[in-house]
C-alpha cells in the first residue's frame, strides 16, 4: 500500500513547482513548445515581403538568419523536422522547412542539410503526400502546398482554388454550403485563395469575373476579423500563411500584412524560433485552479484568478466566429476565439474559487447558456461552431462533449447548494440542462470505439496508430461519468476496464496500448481509475510511477500530446506539473474521506460517492 506521507509529500513538492509558475499578475501563462513548423512559415513570410519590398530586407535579416540557424540545429537524424523539437519527422513540416531555406535561396546540390531534407521528403512519398495526409481537408493542405509554389518547387496549377469569394457571405450561410477548409480558417480561405487567383486565375471568365468583383469585399473582410495583435487566433502559421499571401500579391503596405508582420516580429523567440501560439494562459490557468486542492491557494490569490478570469469572459459577439457571448477563449490576448473546451474550464475554476462578486452568478449563468446553445443536434459539443459537421475539426467530440457534462454538473449543484434553483431563468436553465445532459451521455455512449475507448480531437500519441490518443479521451470522458456519479453504468466500466488492461510493466501508461509511459498520460489514467476499488493495484502502480518521477524531478518532462489546429502538435511545459498535481490531490481527498482505521483503504467501495474536487460530495 502507498505511504500517505509520501502521497502528501509527492502533492506538495508538485504543487509547489506549479504555484512557482504564477506570473506577476498572479495567473498562470506557460509556455508553448517552439514549433519548426512555426519558425519555417514565418521567416517564409518575411523573405516574401522583404523580396517584395526590398527596403525592408535588412529589418527582416537577422530574424531569418536566426530562423534558418534554429532549424539547421533541431534537424533530427532523418534529415526531417517533426512539429516540436520533440516530435517524429513528418511530410508537412519537413516540406515546410525545406521551402523556407529553398526561398532564402540554398538548394540540396550545395547544401547537405537540404539534401537530406529532399531525400526524407522523396522517402514520404514527396509533395503529393500532403494532399494524402490531410484529404478532403484542405485547411492545411493548401497552405503548405502555397509555400512550395512561393517557393518555386511546384506549379501553382497544382494548387486547388480555394472560394475565397464566399468570404462576401454571412457567416451562417457557411455551415450549409460545406467549405473544404474548416470554420477556424476564413482568414486562409481569403487570403490564399486571391493569391492564387491573382497569380493563376481560372481559365473560365465567368468564374474569373467573380473573383475578380469578390477581391475588395474579402479583402475587407479579411481586415474585419484581424484582431488588434495581428495574429490570427494568436497562431503564428495561421498569420504567416496570410501574410506570404498578401505580400506574393505585392500587397505589403497592406493593413492585414502590417500588422501580421508586427505579430511576427513581437513574437519570435530570443533563441531564434517562434511557438505555434502566444500562449495557453486561460486553458493553463484553468487547469492549475482545478488540479489544486482549495487550500493551496490563498484567498487573496483566488480572488485575483476570480477578477482576471471573469475579465477574459467575451461579452460581444465574436467578429470572427460570430460565437455569442458568454464564452472564454484559450488565452487572454486578443486573437482567441470562445470554444467549448476553455468556456467549461472556466466555470469549473470559478465554481472553485467561489469568489465574492457580485457579477459571478450571472456570468456564470451567461457561460452555461453559452454552452447549452453550442450543443450539436447528435447531442455531442463541437470547438466552435454549432452545427458545422463536414470536416473532423468542427465535428461534435468526447473530450469537449464530456467537459460541458462536467461544468454542467457543477454549476447545477450549486444552484440546488445555494437554494436559487426556484428563480425563473434558473428553472428554465434547469431543465435545458436536464435535457442536454440525457443528449450528452446517449452521444458519449454511440460514439464508445468497439474496444471501450473514444478519441479526443485536441491531443494524440505520436507512438500509438494513427497518432490517437485513447487514453486522453478515455480519461476525460470518464471524469463527466464519474462526476453525475455514473460509473456503475456498462459504457464506463468498458471504458475503465480497457484503460487498466492497458497499463506499461513499468506501471505507467502512454497514449495508448505498448506506448512509452508519459507524465501527463500516466496522472490522466490513475485520476480516471482511482474512484473504484476493483483498481486499487493498477493506480498503486501508477501512483508509485509518478512519486518516483515527482522525487526525481523528471515528472517536469514534457511529451508531445496537444494537437493544435490542423493536427500540428505541440507541448506545454506545464502539462506535466498540472496533471500530476490534479491525481494527486484527488488521491489525497479521496484517502481523507474514504480512509479507516480497520481498512486503511484508498480507494471508494463500488457505488459509492466520489469526493469531487470541487469540495462537494457528488
Amino acid at each position: 500500500m502507498l505511504n500517505f506521507d509520501r502521497l502528501n509529500r509527492g502533492y506538495d513538492v508538485a504543487a509547489t513547482t506549479l504555484l512557482e509558475e504564477v506570473s506577476t499578475n498572479g495567473i498562470w501563462t506557460g509556455e508553448l513548445s517552439s514549433s519548426p513548423l512555426s519558425t519555417a512559415t514565418a521567416i517564409a513570410a518575411l523573405q516574401l515581403v522583404a523580396r517584395n519590398q526590398p527596403t525592408r530586407a535588412a529589418e527582416f535579416e537577422t530574424l531569418v538568419e536566426g530562423g534558418l540557424k534554429w532549424l539547421r540545429e533541431h534537424q533530427n537524424p532523418d534529415g526531417g523536422w517533426g512539429d516540436t523539437t520533440l516530435s517524429h519527422s513528418n511530410i508537412s513540416t519537413t516540406t515546410l522547412v525545406y521551402s523556407s531555406f529553398r526561398l532564402a535561396g540554398l538548394d540540396e546540390n550545395t547544401d547537405d542539410l537540404l539534401k537530406q531534407a529532399k531525400a526524407n521528403i522523396d522517402r514520404q512519398g514527396g509533395f503529393e503526400a500532403i494532399r494524402k495526409r490531410y484529404g478532403k481537408d484542405h485547411t492545411f493542405s493548401v497552405p503548405i502546398l502555397m509555400q512550395c509554389a512561393l517557393a518555386g518547387l511546384i506549379p501553382w496549377q497544382e494548387l486547388p482554388p480555394l472560394p475565397f469569394e464566399l468570404g462576401c457571405l454571412p457567416h451562417w450561410f457557411y455551415r450549409w454550403i460545406h467549405l473544404p477548409v474548416v470554420s477556424y480558417a476564413l482568414p486562409a480561405l481569403i487570403a490564399i485563395g486571391q493569391v492564387r487567383h491573382h497569380l493563376a486565375p481560372s481559365r473560365n471568365p465567368f468564374i474569373r469575373l467573380i473573383r475578380q468583383a469578390a477581391v475588395g469585399p474579402t479583402m475587407r473582410r479579411l481586415e474585419g476579423i484581424q484582431p488588434e495583435s495581428g495574429g490570427f487566433l494568436e497562431a503564428t502559421p495561421l498569420t504567416s500563411f496570410v501574410t506570404m499571401s498578401l505580400a506574393a500579391m505585392n500587397q505589403v503596405d497592406h493593413p492585414v500584412t502590417r500588422r501580421g508582420i508586427d505579430f511576427l516580429k513581437d513574437s519570435v523567440r530570443p533563441d531564434g524560433s517562434w511557438p505555434i501560439d502566444t500562449n495557453l494562459a486561460t486553458w493553463v490557468t484553468t487547469l492549475s485552479v482545478n488540479a489544486l486542492r482549495s487550500e493551496s491557494i490563498s484567498m487573496a490569490h483566488a480572488e485575483s484568478i476570480s477578477h482576471w478570469l471573469l475579465d477574459q469572459q467575451h461579452r460581444i459577439v465574436h467578429r470572427y466566429t460570430n460565437a455569442a457571448p458568454g464564452g472564454w477563449a484559450w488565452t487572454d490576448l486578443s486573437g482567441g476565439v470562445p470554444d467549448a473546451d476553455d468556456t467549461p474550464g472556466a466555470i469549473l475554476a470559478l465554481l472553485k474559487l467561489d469568489p465574492k462578486d457580485p457579477n459571478l452568478s450571472q456570468s456564470l449563468a451567461a457561460a452555461v447558456k453559452w454552452l447549452l446553445d453550442l450543443q450539436n443536434n447528435d447531442g455531442g459539443w463541437p470547438t466552435f461552431c454549432r452545427g458545422w459537421g463536414a470536416l473532423p475539426f468542427d465535428r461534435s467530440t468526447p473530450d469537449l462533449t464530456a467537459h460541458a457534462l462536467r461544468a454542467l454538473f457543477f454549476w447545477r449543484e450549486k444552484q440546488v447548494f445555494d437554494g436559487v434553483h426556484s428563480e425563473q431563468s434558473n428553472v428554465s436553465l434547469m431543465s435545458r440542462i436536464d435535457r442536454a445532459v440525457s443528449a450528452g451521455f446517449a452521444y458519449l455512449a454511440r460514439t464508445q470505439r468497439p474496444d471501450g475507448t473514444w478519441f479526443p480531437l485536441w491531443f494524440g500519441n505520436q507512438f500509438s496508430l494513427d497518432e490517437e490518443n485513447p487514453v486522453y479521451g478515455v480519461a476525460r470522458v470518464l471524469a463527466a461519468y464519474r462526476d453525475w456519479n455514473r460509473l456503475n453504468e456498462s459504457v464506463p466500466q468498458f471504458a475503465m476496464a480497457w484503460l487498466a488492461d492497458i497499463q506499461n510493466p513499468d506501471g505507467g501508461w502512454g497514449g495508448a496500448k505498448n506506448t512509452p509511459s508519459s507524465t501527463e498520460e500516466s496522472a490522466l489514467s490513475v485520476e480516471a481509475l482511482l474512484p473504484l476499488k476493483r483498481y486499487k493495484k493498477s493506480c498503486d502502480r501508477g501512483l508509485e510511477w509518478l512519486l518516483e518521477r515527482v522525487e526525481s524531478g523528471t515528472f517536469q518532462n514534457p511529451s508531445p500530446i496537444g494537437l493544435y489546429f490542423a493536427k500540428l502538435w505541440y507541448f506545454e511545459r506545464l502539462y506535466p506539473i498540472i496533471f500530476t498535481v490534479s491525481v494527486l490531490a484527488r488521491a489525497i481527498e479521496q484517502a481523507d474521506q474514504t480512509q479507516t482505521e480497520s481498512s486503511g483503504s484508498t480507494y471508494l467501495e463500488e457505488g459509492a460517492a466520489i469526493p469531487s474536487s470541487h469540495g462537494k460530495k457528488t
